[in-house]
């Protein structure tokens, strides 16, 4: 029979204890020990507001507030024990405050229920996961500023199609992150300001007859306003989701930077070279350099993506207000966060470490007729010709070059007039990937002055 002490807490309604299965699949304990602070700060929150509307004496509050002041410090100092039989992190808290303050603890869960206090607990832990992503990201942004503004001048292939398109500069590819990480600080921060509402004080679903300060409670956690209506204060889980819908984003444009990485740093392509700190050797062969860390990075997007329609999925089909399913929905956030964080913290050590080639970059820019684009754009400009008669020429001529095993640039003159005798010799001038680049001026084109006024205007923004 399992252990008593969960039936004291809940009171004479259940002779018995449930037998070890109920045990094990009603207690959370075991992973919700991570809401400790924060709902040791819910707590201190609602009995300083209890005792300031005159429902709880100042005597028993302040008995409250350093019993759970030593509780934390317990918790923090790995000292404080927790029990399965006392189910999750709340019941575990108010035990040994119990212990720890006697009589006054048992006043502190007066016009609260449990279900309004995981609610807050859970919204004040996504609320700080959601600012410590703000960070990381910031901290890669950072990152790949260094490397733009490093190589906003070193030409490298474009692609569509893994194919090479058209020469970029090192620079505007890795902006291209920048402004990537750019939204997903944007949709964390939204997510973050939406959520900013106090569920405590709803109490089990239906508010309480207690004149209780809502108000007051939310501004002491740093809420914006309490919300507005109790069932929905205690079966919300859409800021759960937001985090997650926010996450699997930024998880997305991680994975692909780390294939890119992964791409980049093959023998075929010898683009870059990661540093020691983000590689591994093979057990096998002594040749091979692994790019180990932007390979999980990639494969940490399938648990984030996985954690957002595992907790869609419970939350589907439940009615209003709390369901005992919620109960599986920290898990799910709590890997997935765990899980962007790490990526993150991996792709800048990466980043900061990278050592590209800009030599090699350059080589690789200029194969595969990439500047087929700035002829035909210049058949445009110099001769007049329509776009669709510029690419038809121009075509014609990659074909003569690709039989001749040569590029654009090599073909001489009179061999480029056989095609169209309105070329002149000016041409040459955009044949090289140098001056491709140079010429792709556009806002928001690959030209270094367009990156290095890019990279300034980062730098400003984040300060």
């Amino acid at each position: 029979m399992a252990d008593k002490t969960a039936n004291a807490m809940w009171g004479g309604r259940f002779a018995f204890g449930p037998d070890a299965v109920m045990e094990a699949i009603n207690a959370s304990i075991g992973f919700d020990q991570r809401l400790a602070a924060q709902d040791i700060a819910g707590s201190r929150a609602h009995a300083a507001m209890l005792a300031a509307v005159g429902i709880l004496s100042d005597r028993d509050a302040e008995a409250i507030r350093e019993g759970l002041l030593a509780v934390m410090s317990e918790i923090e100092g790995g000292t404080f024990r927790f029990s399965t039989a006392l189910e999750d992190i709340h019941m575990n808290v108010e035990s040994r405050l119990g212990e720890l303050i006697g009589e006054p603890a048992k006043r502190l869960h007066t016009a609260r229920s449990r279900n309004d206090q995981v609610a807050v607990d859970f919204r004040l832990w996504v609320r700080d996961q959601c600012d410590a992503a703000e960070g990381a990201l910031v901290a890669l942004q950072r990152a790949l500023l260094g490397q733009a503004e490093r190589g906003a001048d070193w030409v490298m292939p474009g692609f569509t199609h893994l194919q090479s398109a058209q020469p970029v500069t090192w620079g505007h590819h890795m902006m291209a992150y920048v402004e990537m990480l750019g939204r997903d600080r944007g949709r964390f921060a939204d997510a973050r300001r939406r959520m900013n509402e106090s569920p405590l004080g709803a109490a089990a679903l239906a508010g309480t007859s207690f004149p209780i300060d809502r108000e007051r409670t939310a501004r002491e956690l740093g809420f914006d306003r309490p919300m507005a209506n109790s069932l929905d204060a205690v079966s919300d889980r859409d800021f759960a989701l937001e985090f997650l819908s926010a996450a699997s984003l930024c998880a997305m444009h991680l994975s692909r930077l780390a294939e890119e990485l992964v791409i980049w740093s093959t023998a075929q392509f010898r683009f870059v070279r990661l540093s020691d700190r983000f590689s591994t050797g093979s057990s096998i062969m002594p040749q091979k350099r692994n790019p180990d860390a932007a390979e999980l990075v990639r494969a940490k997007t399938g648990r984030v993506f996985g954690a957002s329609v595992a907790l869609l999925t419970i939350m589907k089909g439940l009615p209003l207000a709390y369901s005992k399913d919620m109960q599986e929905d920290k898990e799910q956030v709590f890997d997935a966060a765990d899980s962007l964080m790490l990526a993150l913290a991996a792709t800048t050590g990466m980043m900061e470490d990278l050592q590209p080639d800009p030599e090699r970059m350059r080589a690789a820019a200029g194969a595969g007729f990439a500047t087929a684009t700035d002829l035909a754009d210049w058949l445009v400009r110099a001769k007049g010709m329509p776009f669709r008669e510029a690419h038809h020429v121009t075509g014609a001529l990659v074909a003569l070059a690709e039989t001749k095993g040569v590029d654009l640039s090599d073909l001489s003159l009179g061999e480029m007039r056989e095609v169209h005798d309105g070329i002149t010799d000016d041409v040459f001038a955009v044949l090289g990937v140098d001056n491709s680049v140079r010429s792709r001026t556009s806002f928001g084109g690959t030209a270094p002055e367009r990156v290095r006024e890019q990279v300034a205007r980062w730098r400003e923004m984040l300060g």
